[in-house]
């Protein structure tokens, strides 16, 4: 889902509306602003490996070696985004990148700020068209790859938000997923599945190039003690560094900015998918 100009600020204010009176799942105790990124690819040169055989896989418009340009573009600026503002996100990468090119992955652990590092697939292939030996060796690979870096993701996002094989999430040690979202999907609340957590999406903020409604959403997530969890791509912050960082500072630092005010008056927790459903765990203890 893409939307531009009018039609995001009107996704916005559907949201606005509509988000009060999602489903009630779990609560943390106060409101939450939770954020997750997708890195379809993560850099140029995954595309270049795969030639343009997976470009499908990806997206519908863009060569998969376009996109991995433009989250390397992309992230650099996103991270001084997020470290401004004290607020960790929930990168979902890709697996392939591990084997092909660390920089990234480098640059979001170094960060300044507790990152949750999850998983993507690995080729980036929508798990319901993968049979379940498929499945289970994407999620092989990814463990593998990961343990490069030291890294034991807990969260998972879907490639396309397409889920399927959920026990073996469990099996290769996720704690907690991202579900499908839509405008009739949406929603503010974490439900169990079995012993997987589902950090449901609240918004998706894509293309929207302001932040007309977004403050607002974060009193709801206050009042109703309940946790906001936008997600996007780095791609669709821009496709120079002067449109990316255009687009984060009309849509992304004023909502982090307020967030921040929020959560320095204790009114608001800011959280990845993991550390949200950890505090969940303990609170049961």
């Amino acid at each position: 889902m893409r939307l531009r100009g009018s039609g995001a600020i009107l996704s916005q204010l559907y949201h606005l509306a509509a988000l009060p009176l999602s489903k009630r799942g779990m609560q943390l105790g106060k409101g939450a602003l939770i954020i997750s990124i997708d890195v379809d690819v993560g850099c140029k040169l995954v595309g270049e490996k795969n030639r343009g055989c997976n470009d499908i896989n990806v997206n519908n418009y863009l060569s998969e070696s376009r996109v991995g340009e433009l989250e390397e573009l992309a992230l650099p600026h996103l991270l001084r985004a997020l470290e401004d503002s004290e607020m960790p996100a929930t990168f979902a990468v890709r697996g392939q990148l591990t084997d092909v090119d660390g920089f990234l992955i480098n640059l979001i652990k170094q960060s300044s700020i507790k990152h949750d590092i999850g998983g993507h697939g690995y080729y980036h292939r929508t798990f319901t068209s993968l049979s379940h030996l498929e499945a289970e060796n994407e999620l092989d690979m990814i463990s593998k790859g990961m343990k490069k870096f030291n890294i034991e993701p807990k969260s998972f996002i879907f490639p396309k938000n397409k889920v399927a094989h959920l026990d073996l999430l469990e099996k290769y040690g996720y704690k907690c997923y991202r579900d499908y979202g839509s405008f009739r999907f949406d929603g503010m609340y974490i439900r169990k599945h079995g012993n997987l957590y589902d950090v449901h999406p609240s918004f998706f903020l894509g293309s929207s190039p302001y932040s007309v409604c977004l403050n607002r959403i974060v009193d709801v997530a206050i009042k109703y003690n309940s946790p906001f969890h936008i997600w996007f791509h780095p791609s669709d912050l821009g496709y120079t560094h002067e449109s990316i960082q255009k687009k984060i500072s009309r849509t992304l630092r004023p909502l982090l900015t307020y967030a921040h005010k929020k959560h320095r008056k204790d009114e608001l927790s800011l959280e990845t998918m993991y550390s949200a459903i950890e505090k969940l765990d303990s609170s049961k203890a």
